[in-house]
């Protein structure tokens, strides 16, 4: 997984310079996280695709500005041929900036990056599976600055109180955002015992540790079906595998030039080969 994860970053770094627009650093941090669900963890049916996903594990992106991640993971696994990827952010193209459905992407269920609704989506999937007697698992991941809206609030207390125990959230604890830190722009404190006093379960973990990202979210799938919906707060570094990317939120939304990107594949293996 390490080595698809690898080749992952490279369909990032060459998605976002080709398209000259994009969100590379937020991808780059999420990469281990995504591979591990859709490679190790989640029981998933790319072929045939249902937007339904009964009898499946589903998972949500609300922070929809990662799509280049999403997209090539995708690809990677299968929903669709890998060469689509050079259409990222171009006319008429599936793969829009952020997620849509309109286009009939594979693995697509819900268009997403107005942040702040993606876990109420995911609620709704993870009740609608408790309705229909489905046992599987929904995933949704979010942004730590996405904490900063007041929907998430909402569904977060929902959740708690409901006891959605068939869902697993995870936080992308970067800090950062577009404008600067979370820090600078609007700090909210520690999450954890926020998330606690609504009643979910908290887990933490390295999210740029590929074995660590594993035994988490098999810890966590563990813990599903008690009294709690399950959240783990991941620690990640923006740019991840880039070093002039890292620690820094100018790559949140600005795609790498020629060089720059010439630079970037040069620190990471091709693995399965380029689209």
């Amino acid at each position: 997984m390490k080595k698809i994860a690898s080749q992952v970053r490279r369909d990032i770094i060459r998605q976002t310079n080709a398209a000259n627009s994009g969100h590379p650093g937020g991808s780059l941090g999420c990469t281990e996280l995504l591979v591990a669900l859709y490679f190790k963890i989640m029981k998933h049916s790319p072929a045939p695709f249902s937007m339904d996903g009964k009898n499946e594990d589903m998972f949500f992106l609300s922070n929809g500005h990662i799509s280049p991640l999403w997209y090539s993971v995708l690809a990677r696994s299968g929903y669709f041929d890998i060469e689509e990827l050079s259409t990222f952010r171009k006319i008429n193209s599936r793969l829009q900036g952020h997620p849509a459905t309109h286009e009939g992407l594979p693995g697509v269920r819900v268009a997403s990056g107005s942040l702040g609704q993606g876990l109420s989506v995911a609620i709704g999937a993870a009740e609608s599976k408790k309705l229909n007697g489905d046992k599987r698992i929904v995933f949704c991941l979010c942004g730590d600055g996405e904490m900063e809206e007041g929907q998430i609030w909402e569904a977060v207390m929902y959740a708690g109180a409901r006891k959605v125990n068939n869902l697993i959230a995870i936080i992308d604890v970067n800090n950062q955002q577009i404008d600067g830190s979370i820090e600078q722009v609007m700090p909210y404190g520690d999450l954890r015992p926020k998330f606690e006093s609504f009643g979910w379960n908290v887990l933490e973990m390295d999210g740029n540790d590929m074995q660590d990202v594993v035994q988490t979210l098999e810890t966590a799938l563990a813990s599903t079906g008690a009294a709690q919906p399950v959240v783990i707060m991941m620690k990640t570094v923006m740019g991840q595998g880039v070093d002039f990317m890292m620690h820094t939120h100018k790559w949140h939304g600005v795609a790498p030039n020629d060089e720059q990107t010439k630079i970037a594949l040069a620190q990471l293996e091709e693995t399965l080969g380029d689209y």
